[in-house]
């Protein structure tokens, strides 16, 4: 067994049903491609694991859960390589613990690393068990984010370079005008923080990111969703568009040369050189439900649904709530943005009966304002540069502080929807 630091939990650790702490997770990078054994004892574990299986950041580990003792793993190993890391859970006294653990030694490989989860606060047991290599004892019970943060401590390089933020951008229905609240804030996100952004157009077929830009760039999205062997950060580098000081755009081709089917993984190495590549990536992600949108979804750091306060949209934003709330257990929910508000001669739903069965209150509420927008699609310019006084322009800014974490959402005062746009305060 390999040995490195570990900690004992305090007795007063978080019990395996307690909310997640979401600013721990948050922090947390994604675990590489490793294998992870666990024996379970108690049920209470067993669900604990059940539930970090889930969480987007484990997506690459091939992770297998037993119920088991000890003795169960030291036998399945006699006969099978150990995994890069076996969690076991045990009931033993400290006095027998190192002799249950024997067997298990024996069949190891040096290279596996050994996680404990004990019953007892002891010192001693402790320092016997660092001198005899296990990796990590934890005492019971244990919550998920203590077991992904030991984990990560284990298998993540402490000095390697932080992940960009990924942001996703959704609309609950086409048309709904998710792709302009994404430009804009991509746009927003970049100069109002000076923060490198690389806003990502996953609309290979319908894509108009180039357009809003004024970009005609004769590479893009499509050679690096293609090609994912060549793909690095060199590689991207060659196919971004430079569209301000802060902003580098990865296009669609936004042709219908050929059929956009993609697997489930498709866009994953695409993402993980962009979060090496920038501090904030923004994702435009086109108006349907595949495999591929799945994934994308369940990955990024931020989602944010865009919505026009109709019933289909109110459907729409209710089905995907509920299927992302699956897809990312572990997460808070979905940010919502309402667009398009007080259309003229339009039936619509008022905004505070729209997310009353939602249960979400919308971080922005964007009044229809068709010269603005279509001023500023019509000429290639985002709204901060066509009328930076504007109350859209101050709304753009508003979101970019919240799906950056530079702001958090005020809970609305009871009884109505209140001034949305102001609900927030500075980090």
């Amino acid at each position: 067994m390999g040995s490195v630091e570990y900690r004992v939990n305090s007795a007063s650790a978080q019990a395996e049903d307690e909310p997640t702490r979401e600013s721990e997770l948050e922090m947390m990078r994604p675990l590489p491609r490793i294998s992870i054994h666990v024996f379970c004892e108690s049920d209470g574990l067993h669900r604990v694991m059940e539930r970090l299986a889930n969480d987007r950041r484990m997506a690459k580990v091939n992770l297998r859960i037993t119920s088991g003792s000890v003795d169960a793993a030291a036998q399945m190993f006699s006969q099978a390589p150990t995994p890069n890391l076996i969690i076991l859970e045990t009931q033993a006294e400290p006095r027998n613990l190192l002799q249950e653990l024997a067997p298990l030694a024996q069949v190891c490989d040096p290279s596996t690393r050994v996680i404990l989860i004990g019953r007892y606060n002891d010192i001693s047991l402790y320092r016997d068990l660092i001198r005899n290599g296990i990796s990590e004892y934890m005492v019971a019970p244990v919550s998920m984010a203590d077991l992904l943060g030991a984990v990560s401590a284990i298998f993540v390089d402490p000095d390697a370079e932080p992940l960009g933020k990924s942001i996703a951008f959704i609309g609950a229905k086409g048309g709904s005008g998710s792709s302009t609240i994404a430009h804009n804030c991509a746009f927003g996100i970049s100069s109002l923080f000076s923060t490198e952004t690389i806003l990502a157009d996953l609309d290979l077929a319908y894509g108009t990111a180039n357009i809003d830009f004024d970009q005609d760039p004769a590479q893009g999205i499509a050679e690096a969703v293609f090609a994912p062997e060549r793909l690095d950060e060199v590689f991207l580098d060659r196919l971004l568009t430079k569209c301000s000081q802060h902003l580098s755009l990865l296009s669609a081709p936004s042709l219908l040369d050929r059929a956009y089917d993609f697997e489930s993984a498709a866009f994953r190495p695409v993402m993980e050189v962009l979060q090496r590549t920038a501090p904030v990536a923004v994702l435009d992600v086109p108006h349907a439900w595949s495999e591929w949108t799945r994934s994308v979804l369940a990955e990024a750091d931020e989602v944010v649904i865009t919505a026009v306060p109709d019933l289909a949209n109110l459907r729409n934003t209710k089905n995907m709530l509920d299927a992302l709330k699956k897809l990312r257990p572990n997460d808070r929910p979905p940010h919502l943005v309402l667009n398009q508000v007080g259309m003229l001669k339009r039936p619509e739903i008022a905004p505070a009966d729209f997310v009353e069965p939602l249960e979400l209150q919308p971080i922005a509420i964007i009044p229809f304002d068709t010269q603005l927008f279509g001023n500023a699609a019509n000429s290639g310019r985002m709204i901060a540069e066509v009328d930076p006084k504007s109350a859209a322009a101050e709304t753009f800014s508003q979101i970019s502080h919240i799906v950056t974490g530079r702001a958090a959402v005020k809970r609305a005062k009871k009884g109505g929807i209140g001034n949305v746009l102001g609900r927030f305060r500075r980090g």
